[in-house]
């Protein structure tokens, strides 16, 4: 238990430790803004939020009264494109003198809402910010916290849907210039859950996404996806340190050797940011649709299911040579035809694990020219419950 004086040294340390990450991070102070300019910045992103996310209730005058409370300044940024950044440690945001803060763009409300979702313990200390937890060995969810709030920004922003492409992958973003790979494997992920739990827990740092998200694939996708999400970020980071070393040293001959061995790290990056993004769009796809796939037992259910999967091509993130969704498609689609017999001539069934194994068995040898005879022999062994309301009918 800390002793108050404790606790202030604790908080002391914190203060000292934020100013020397803005010098790290070469941003240089200008000056405060005013009590009416901070004022004008908290009505402008309290009124974004209340319009943008109805459903979660925000109280619109609490919003402002909490940014209010924030130490505003403006900042000179080294040379990146940041417009805002907020530092948890001495609870103040720095606002780019590039920043026009009579409309404010979706890294102000971005860093305004890491702010609003901030969990600190007495002294201090940074325990928890919306989908990230920040144990004290271990730290996860960064890269799904930043994906998540710049997602929540961009829709409060009316940001359009733009066509993008980075290393090697098309696809459609909400938010082209942040975070644009992230933000759409996290549209791919609210597919199965819906917006409601992931804004929910952004906003409230609790742990309802990751449930609901689980309890549609499994607690090792959801482990394995945040993991990735947090590579995806460090190699991003890296990626853009290593390019603005490169464009620093760039019209120095004499540092060409220097220059070739940084290009050689930066592709190297983009092919990690690659793979891993490809790798989490595919560990999405097979752990939900697995888990969807279970949920298929009457005629409606199977309508769903065929919809829903034929619809995700619309969130994919598309490559030159891309084809496991294709595949995956075929496969299940192939074990689905299966199901739809089994409706088709008991109604709604529920059968056992050991049923569906053997299910799961016949599906396997679908390139087998016996492959539905198989199918149908293994029906005769499934103890199944026929809805009584329910008569067998074609689908």
């Amino acid at each position: 238990m800390y002793n108050n004086i404790e606790v202030q040294k604790e908080k002391n340390v914190f203060v000292m430790s934020a100013n020397s990450e803005l010098i790290k991070e070469g941003i240089q102070i200008i000056g405060p803004l005013n009590e009416l300019e901070v004022n004008k910045i908290a009505t402008v992103i309290a009124r974004k939020l209340c319009t943008a996310f109805p459903e979660h209730n925000l109280d619109y005058n609490k919003l402002i009264n909490a940014i209010n409370t924030l130490k505003m300044y403006v900042a000179k940024f080294p040379g990146d494109n940041s417009a805002a950044k907020y530092f948890y440690k001495n609870n103040s945001i720095y606002f780019s003198n590039r920043t026009d803060l009579s409309s404010l763009d979706t890294l102000a409300i971005h860093e305004c809402i890491h702010f609003l979702q901030e969990v600190k313990s007495d002294s201090g200390r940074l325990v928890r910010m919306g989908l990230y937890q920040n144990g004290l060995f271990k730290s996860s969810g960064m890269g799904l916290n930043e994906a998540a709030v710049q997602l929540m920004a961009s829709i409060a922003s009316q940001t359009s849907f733009d066509s993008v492409h980075y290393f090697g992958m098309d696809f459609t973003t909400q938010s082209s210039e942040y975070y644009p790979i992230l933000t759409s494997l996290i549209r791919q992920m609210t597919y199965f859950t819906g917006t409601y739990p992931l804004f929910h827990s952004t906003l409230f740092s609790d742990d309802i996404f990751k449930n609901t998200f689980i309890a549609n694939s499994n607690p090792e996708a959801f482990e394995e996806i945040s993991k990735n999400f947090d590579n995806i970020l460090k190699f991003e980071e890296e990626l853009n340190n290593v390019t603005n070393r490169m464009f620093i040293i760039s019209n120095s001959p004499s540092d060409a050797k220097r220059y070739n061995d940084l290009l050689h790290k930066a592709e190297s990056l983009k092919k990690q940011i690659h793979n891993t993004t490809i790798n989490t769009q595919n560990c999405i796809i097979k752990n939900c649709f697995d888990k969807e796939f279970e949920l298929v037992k009457d005629k409606e259910s199977l309508k769903r299911f065929q919809k829903k999967i034929y619809n995700f091509k619309n969130l994919i993130i598309q490559t030159e040579n891309y084809e496991y969704y294709l595949e995956y498609y075929r496969s299940i689609m192939d074990e689905l035809a299966i199901k739809s017999e089994i409706i088709k001539r008991y109604g709604v069934i529920i059968y056992s694990e050991e049923a569906q194994k053997d299910l799961a068995l016949a599906a396997k040898t679908q390139y087998n020219i016996s492959f539905f005879n198989m199918a149908m022999n293994k029906l005769r062994e499934i103890r199944y419950i026929v809805a009584e309301t329910i008569k067998p009918k074609d689908i």
